[in-house]
């Protein structure tokens, strides 16, 4: 039963325990397989419009250090040259753990990229291919996979494949996730940086008056704290460093944004473009160090209960953010900005502070989770397991990810190390439409010789045969995800 005095309200677990018993067994045989004794816990930090080189081990020079009170490990474990001090809780995590240096949404934007991580296929196979649209009923999620194989699991915060707005989201359209559920459907309308509420699993209000970031890692805490006698898979969903909609502007917490009023470091994407990115950057940046300092709180929570080796933590994004440099909002474009997002792993099969170089998406997370965890994965998901990455296998692992683009313009994306190829469909008016049979050459860079994606090279002559190839690849990627087979058009110009 709902507490009347917000304590968080549990279900019982007894009955998804004993119904997955039958189905723990072939987790526990490939998790001994792995030499593990039993399947780890898993917790995912979600974060929202988090761009990739915001955090220190990614290479963002800024000084974004927390609290130290909140050190996640301490630094005679980890020598302390090697601890950087920017985002040192997230960059523990990579010291311990895995980077994956090019990791991508599946879609730049909030809805649709949350599909893709949560059932390992793209936007246009759950259905959500753009914001307002709902996870079908029947959809299978991490929620439905890990509950089945013995795991208790949780949501807290942000969920945006409800269709319920300000409102409960029903039991049935949680995507499994009916045991714990402390969450909004759109938390930024519910709530404010400072206040607001999320619905507990009998859809009764918890309110909260201190920092959205923080009252998301209460709950997470909470969650954490429950006697377990199951292995647990928790997914905690940060609105921020989303901006808020009701203001279109990005909040810090109080006097985080003034550590970087005069910041030395702009992204050179973002440096040669008017945007908002001069009046923004500080609130965004302070954010992001109040998130780190939380992350430091959970890792703190792992340790004190004895159970950190024994969890899997991942840290990633559903999308990045361009500050209005390249269209007139902060994302749903093909540029690195909003593609490009941190993803780090670190816990069992994830050690050693590894940096993978091969391009990865948000599709092939739940896939590489629960493989880490012993449990197969189904044939239905479209991504693909990075575990083998994690130890540096990449026998058979391709260089590129496919991005597909929607709600501004209908549009497809390929991305390798080297380039990236960006087609959209000019006449394309209908909302609806999850695809097209024909799409215009629309972006093309270099990526080796031009980082900040600058100069177009869409339409020129010395470039066409290297089009081409793009062109084959992403057309055997498109048909791959189950659209049907496009045409593309060159461009005719210079863009």
């Amino acid at each position: 039963m709902a507490s009347k005095h917000g304590d968080v309200p549990r279900r019982s677990f007894l009955g998804t325990a004993l119904a997955g018993m039958g189905a723990t067994a072939p987790a526990a045989a490939a998790v001994a397989q792995a030499g593990r004794n039993k399947p780890p816990n898993v917790l995912v930090i979600f974060t929202d419009q988090q761009r990739w080189d915001s955090v220190g081990a990614y290479g963002c020079p800024l000084d974004l250090t927390p609290n130290l009170d909140h050190r996640s490990t301490p630094e005679e474990i980890i020598p302390p040259e090697r601890l950087s001090r920017l985002t040192p809780n997230i960059d523990r995590l990579a010291a311990r753990g895995v980077r994956f240096e090019h990791a991508f949404t599946s879609q730049p934007v909030c809805g649709p990229a949350r599909s893709s991580i949560q059932t390992g296929k793209y936007a246009t196979t759950t259905g959500v291919i753009h914001n307002g649209l709902v996870l079908k009923d029947d959809e299978q999620t991490m929620a439905h996979y890990f509950k089945r194989h013995g795991y208790q699991t949780g949501y807290v915060g942000k969920w945006h494949l409800g269709g319920s707005g300000t409102k409960p989201v029903p039991l049935e359209r949680r995507g499994g996730y009916d045991e714990w559920w402390t969450a909004s459907d759109i938390l930024e309308f519910t709530s404010t940086p400072f206040e607001g509420k999320v619905f507990d699993a009998d859809n009764h209000p918890i309110h909260f008056s201190n920092y959205r970031v923080d009252a998301m890692t209460d709950l997470a805490v909470k969650f954490l704290r429950q006697r377990k006698s199951q292995p647990f898979y928790l997914f905690l969903s940060y609105l921020e460093p989303h901006f808020q909609n009701s203001t279109n502007t990005f909040v810090a917490p109080h006097h985080y944004a003034d550590r970087y009023r005069n910041a030395f470091y702009i992204p050179p994407d973002l440096a040669p473009y008017p945007g908002d990115w001069k009046s923004q950057l500080p609130d965004y940046y302070g954010i992001i160090a109040r998130i780190d300092e939380c992350v430091g709180r959970l890792m703190k929570e792992l340790e004190d209960q004895g159970i950190a080796d024994d969890t899997l933590v991942v840290f990633t994004s559903d999308h990045g953010c361009h500050f209005r440099t390249r269209n007139r909002e902060y994302k749903r474009s093909c540029h690195e900005g909003p593609t490009h997002v941190p993803m780090i792993l670190r816990g069992p099969g994830f050690t050693g502070g590894r940096v993978a170089p091969e391009l990865v998406s948000l599709v092939d997370l739940a896939p590489s989770l629960l493989d880490a965890a012993g449990i197969s994965v189904p044939s239905a998901i479209q991504g693909r397991s990075f575990t083998g990455l994690a130890r540096g296998d990449n026998s058979g692992w391709r260089d590129e990810v496919f991005i597909q683009t929607r709600e501004v313009q209908l549009g497809r994306i390929l991305r390798t190390r080297r380039w990236k190829y960006c087609v959209w469909d000019p006449e394309n008016r209908d909302h609806n439409a999850a695809h097209s049979t024909h799409y215009t050459e629309h972006h093309f860079y270099d990526l080796l010789n031009d980082p900040g994606e600058h100069v177009n090279l869409i339409g020129r002559g010395d470039y066409h045969k290297i089009g081409q190839e793009l062109a084959e690849r992403l057309i055997a990627r498109i048909k791959e995800a189950g659209e049907p087979e496009p045409t593309i058009t060159p461009a005719r110009h210079f863009a």
